[in-house]
């Protein structure tokens, strides 16, 4: 395989437990995000990975009911979860997706891997021009292998690419900027119940009007005729959970 999507899963998450598995009309939130990954071009296989916690045991589920591949690793070295599962298939490319993105769009990640220059090790949106929930991770399995070995920190271990974006000296870069220009303000991301409003009405919106596997510049099309959409949760700050990682590992 060339090009694996690992989409990491849990289901006890602390800010909005159970969001993996709310009902976005008619599927849960985590089926809407493997059918989205699904629709790449380039994608060989989609994978589940999940941890050994009781919790998760819906996810295997949904999985099995899905006929989707999952894994079963470790609660907090997510990085190992990646590592163990990728080893199993050993593709070239892993791409991180998470399962609190029920808008990512497949258009976004097919432009991204047709734009990977040769002999890239990671892939990334780095100037973050995508609203917060379209997040783009290409990396190469021998990246990723090397960060397994070498990461040492809590936060490096909980946020799979942490120790590779840290050293641009170790591993080739290549920051990834779509078209649209700068949308760094949205956030298209679910992790507390403002968020979840948001989606739920851009979901309501695409399946009441017959398009479900809406993109990206249909939900810019709709925030711009209801922009009042956009102040539900305009107040949540950018990639929170490794901001709170990286505070308690200073507090140390």
């Amino acid at each position: 395989m060339k090009f694996v999507a690992i989409i990491q899963a849990r289901y006890n998450s602390s800010r909005l437990p159970g969001k993996i598995l709310i009902n976005l009309c008619g599927k849960s939130v985590l089926q809407r995000i493997i059918e989205r990954v699904q629709k790449s071009k380039y994608v060989d296989e989609v994978f589940v990975a999940t941890s050994i916690e009781r919790d998760n045991l819906p996810v295997l589920k949904l999985c099995a009911d899905l006929g989707v591949r999952v894994f079963v690793g470790s609660e907090n070295d997510v990085l190992d979860r990646y590592y163990q599962l990728a080893k199993l298939v050993n593709p070239v490319y892993v791409i991180r997706v998470t399962a609190d993105c029920p808008c990512y769009d497949w258009e976004i990640l097919d432009n991204a891997i047709e734009s990977l220059a040769p002999d890239i090790d990671y892939l990334s949106d780095f100037s973050e021009t995508l609203p917060d929930g379209l997040d783009i991770e290409i990396i190469s399995f021998t990246s990723l292998e090397t960060a397994w070995h070498e990461a040492t920190l809590n936060s490096e271990r909980e946020h799979v690419t942490q120790y590779i974006r840290k050293n641009p000296e170790k591993f080739r870069h290549q920051d990834f900027n779509y078209q649209f220009g700068n949308y760094a303000h949205m956030r298209w991301t679910l992790d507390e119940d403002a968020d979840l409003k948001l989606i739920e009405a851009i979901y309501k919106h695409f399946c009441k009007t017959g398009k479900p596997d809406f993109l990206t510049e249909d939900i810019l099309e709709l925030l711009e005729s209801q922009p009042e959409l956009l102040k539900l949760n305009a107040h949540i700050a950018r990639n929170e959970g490794l901001a709170k990682s990286l505070r308690e590992e200073k507090s140390i």
